[in-house]
């Protein structure tokens, strides 16, 4: 990378140190910390429940600051994790220097980190979330040879006081702009400070959600990411959920990632899209047609779709967003470019060239090539998601299409393709998604076996997730509040705060 790109990098310490945070080592972040008087340091760690933690120091001296970054710290295990029993509870936390950030709410010049668990043998923590994907994706490649990148787009609603003035239409804030949309500069704040704490977002967006109650505007929005390894997916959306509502806090207003926000009115998803690679080669196309991989990575998803909602759709409100006739999907299909099915492959350029030539009147486009644009993306999961959780599951299901002999019949047998050419099969003819928590848990007990295989997931997470689901007791909860508005109301309120 050539330094006018890391002159253009969002990233401080990448434009800083003159590299890719993917090379930083504590060198760099030792000179980092000296010629910008930094005073502390924060480690940050994900548990079971998916929110960011954070340990505070002082820096003291030269010799305490190495010791810190080399050393980590401990921490209460039991406190974190519901699997661990307290008489042996222990863990080290130890920072992972390429997710070095500045912090940007600190009063205190502050360098913050995200940190891997150990455990007291000096090994990864078996039941830490980011071990999971990382066991997976390393079963992926040893299995397949082939690698997946993942990316989520992350939708939330803004709620501020109502504003008389330019009103939007209601349940039409899809791409909606100033004045119209009143919290475009909250968005694109956050999107500015997210990129600087490492995360690669694609674009942000005002989105369909957009009605007012009382005195209360609701606006929805998103924010996108770009592909990028299975682990950093995960984290920078546990990030920007974090960055999102620490902003939120600083400015008065109420952010929600909730699935369910009221009746007959857009819920908030987690679509996470998956790309496979093999070593630099690109392997989603063939032909400018979607591959043969790519389809039975597809089956694979599909295959285990409905247990997947244990990690993707984690309590009852999660399921009054699941319901026919929106566009959040309910059967377990696939197809091109149609927001009615669970996985959709959206529109690619692998048909579409010189279009910029056509725009411009001159081929400005000619030396990129979109092949590597291609994704498959998950529609089903929401702001409830264990997202380190569920990147670990889907990276299980890819594996599982690209092993299993029958992935390319399974695909081709699970295709709905509305323009009739290559099946004439309606949704109805589809088995579909779980209704509650109560049919997820029951879904995750069928397929406990594939999760737990090679100690991706340890038993202990899967039977405490199977317990948590299991405890909601919302098995027909959905046909008893059918038109109970307060009820439901009251519901979305208990899970206002998920994910």
């Amino acid at each position: 990378m050539s330094y006018n790109e890391f002159l253009m990098s969002p990233n401080t310490l990448e434009k800083f140190l003159q590299k890719p945070a993917a090379d930083f080592t504590k060198k760099d972040i030792i000179q980092y910390i000296r010629e910008n008087d930094i005073k502390m340091l924060n480690f940050h760690y994900i548990p079971e429940d998916g929110r960011i933690k954070t340990l505070n120091f002082i820096i003291n001296s030269q010799a305490h600051l190495e010791e810190v970054l080399s050393l980590g710290e401990r921490v209460d295990g039991s406190s974190l994790f519901s699997y661990i029993q307290p008489e042996a509870s222990d863990l080290y936390i130890v920072p992972r220097f390429k997710s070095a950030f500045v912090d940007l709410f600190s009063t205190i010049p502050t360098l913050g980190f995200l940190c891997s668990f150990f455990d007291k043998d000096g090994e990864f923590f078996e039941g830490a979330p980011s071990y999971m994907i990382s066991k997976a994706k390393q079963k992926l490649l040893d299995e397949t040879g082939y690698e997946l990148e993942a990316m989520g787009e992350l939708e939330y609603y803004i709620i501020t006081q109502k504003d008389e003035l330019f009103p939007a239409e209601d349940q039409k804030g899809y791409h909606a702009s100033s004045p119209f949309n009143k919290t475009a500069n909250f968005r694109r704040e956050a999107m500015e400070m997210i990129s600087k704490y490492g995360g690669k977002i694609k674009y942000g967006h005002s989105e369909v959600g957009n009605f007012t109650i009382g005195q209360k505007n609701y606006e929805q929005n998103e924010i996108e990411f770009l592909p990028v390894s299975l682990e950093d997916a995960a984290d920078q959306l546990v990030i920007a959920k974090w960055i999102l509502r620490k902003l939120a806090y600083r400015k008065g207003y109420t952010i929600t990632f909730s699935p369910k926000i009221t009746v007959g009115k857009a819920g908030s998803g987690l679509h996470i899209h998956l790309r496979l690679k093999k070593g630099k080669e690109e392997v989603m196309l063939n032909n400018r047609e979607l591959s043969e991989i790519a389809k039975r990575a597809i089956s694979g998803v599909l295959y285990f779709a409905k247990s997947l909602t244990a990690f993707g759709n984690t309590n009852p409100s999660s399921y009054f967003r699941l319901v026919p006739n929106q566009e959040a999907p309910t059967t377990i299909c696939w197809g091109y470019r149609n927001r009615a099915v669970l996985v959709r492959v959206p529109l690619g350029w692998n048909s579409a060239n010189n279009m910029s030539e056509k725009a411009n009147g001159s081929d400005t486009a000619s030396t990129f090539m979109a092949t590597n644009k291609q994704t498959f993306e998950f529609r089903c999961p929401d702001g409830s998601a264990d997202i380190h959780f569920l990147i670990a599951g889907l990276t299980i299901a890819v594996n599982y299409g690209l092993t299993n002999s029958n992935g390319l019949a399974e695909s081709d047998e699970l295709l709905y393709d509305i323009s009739g050419i290559e099946s004439n099969k309606t949704l109805n003819d589809f088995k579909v998604l779980p209704i509650s928590c109560h049919h997820s848990a029951q879904a995750l007990k069928k397929y406990r076996h594939d999760y737990e295989k090679d100690g991706i997931f340890p038993v202990e997470v899967i039977s405490q997730t199977i317990a948590k689901l299991e405890s909601f007791h919302d098995d027909g909860m959905i046909e008893q509040m059918d038109g109970d508005i307060e009820g439901l109301m009251k519901l979305v309120d208990q899970y206002f705060h998920c994910g």
